[in-house]
Parts: C-alpha cells; sequence; structure tokens
C-alpha cells in the first residue's frame, strides 16, 4: 500500500515537472491582480520599433484574438486609439508623456495612465511592443521569428498588472510562414497567463 502511494507520489512529481518546463520566457503578475476583473480593455498603438511591416496588422490583430474569446465586455481596438491620437490634442499630449515616462524611467504615471481610461473610457489597457519581425536562420535553420513584450496596466491607477515577454520561432524549408499567423498564435499564448 505504501509502495503505491509511493509511486503515485513520483508520477504526479514528474507531470509537475515537465508541465513547468513550458510556459513564457518571461511572465509577471501582480498580487492585487487576482481583485481585478475589467470590462472594457484598451489597446494602445503597438510599438514596432524598426519592424514596420507590422504597423497596424499587429494592432488589428491582438483586438480580434481579443475580442474572439470573449473575456471583455468591450476591446478598444488601436486603430480607434489612433484614431483619437491624432484627432484629440489633450489625448495627444498625454499619451506622449505617458509613453515617454514608461519608456525611459519605467514610470507608469497613475494621473496619466487614469486620464487615458477616461478619454479611451477602458478599465485597463496593453501596451504592446514588437520586439522580433523577421525571417533569420538559427542553428542552420531557417525560421519566421516573432517575439512580443506586453504590459497590461489599470487605468484608474497605472498599476502593472501584468508584463510578459515571449517569441516563437517556426521553421521552414520553402515556404516562408506568415510573421502575421505566427504572431497571433505567439500572442494567444501569451494571454492564457493574462489576468481577466
Amino acid at each position: 500500500m505504501k509502495r503505491r502511494y509511493w509511486n503515485a507520489f513520483i508520477a504526479l512529481f514528474l507531470i509537475l515537472m515537465i508541465s513547468a518546463c513550458g510556459g513564457l520566457r518571461y511572465s509577471q503578475v501582480d498580487t492585487e491582480a487576482g481583485n481585478f476583473h475589467p470590462r472594457r480593455l484598451g489597446v494602445l498603438p503597438v510599438d514596432v520599433g524598426t519592424y514596420e511591416e507590422a504597423r497596424g496588422t499587429v494592432d488589428q490583430m491582438i483586438a480580434g484574438v481579443l475580442t474572439e474569446k470573449k473575456w471583455f465586455n468591450d476591446v478598444v481596438a488601436g486603430d480607434d486609439i489612433n484614431r483619437q491620437f491624432h484627432a484629440n490634442e489633450e489625448f495627444r499630449a498625454v499619451m506622449t508623456d505617458y509613453m515617454a515616462k514608461l519608456k525611459t524611467v519605467n514610470f507608469s504615471d497613475p494621473q496619466l495612465s487614469a486620464r487615458i481610461g477616461e478619454l479611451c473610457q477602458v478599465d485597463s489597457f496593453l501596451v504592446v511592443s514588437v520586439d522580433y519581425w523577421n525571417y533569420t536562420t538559427e542553428n542552420g535553420d531557417k525560421v519566421g521569428k516573432v517575439s512580443l513584450g506586453i504590459k497590461m496596466i489599470q487605468a484608474e491607477t497605472g498599476k502593472v498588472l501584468w508584463k510578459a515577454g515571449h517569441f516563437r520561432a517556426e521553421k521552414y524549408r520553402f515556404i516562408k510562414p506568415e510573421l502575421l499567423s505566427v504572431a497571433r498564435t505567439l500572442f494567444r499564448e501569451m494571454i492564457g497567463y493574462m489576468p481577466r
């Protein structure tokens, strides 16, 4: 009888160890995230860096995947926020100041964050960056590689509830994988760790 329990314990331990090997390259959830359940989520225009070909398409993909999941009552897409950015001078100033502080000193300003929430009418918003969006060679294999960084900000407080970074590389021989498809698979994997 003792041996059977011991075998069951070892089997359970091995299963847990194997499942722990998966996951994201980086994911951190704030302790208060479990008590926060946003109804309206905004997706700020994605920072594509030098990967101009990703501009606009990643924003639409993210909003589409989040809408499909039906975790939130509404998802405000990057296109909508971008239109408001160009039409509303106050919003442009608030967003510019907020993003400058977030990028340069890694500070999510609560006053500016709250104002973004009011102007976009969202409870929280995602700040997404594209770290890789290219075709390259790794260890002799040709790959299509996408890497994303994501922060989920509680609009009212400016608190970073969740941040994550991960990449996906799909090997190919002759036909290149569509990078947007690689990004979609990656984003779906990442949001599995996102509080909601």
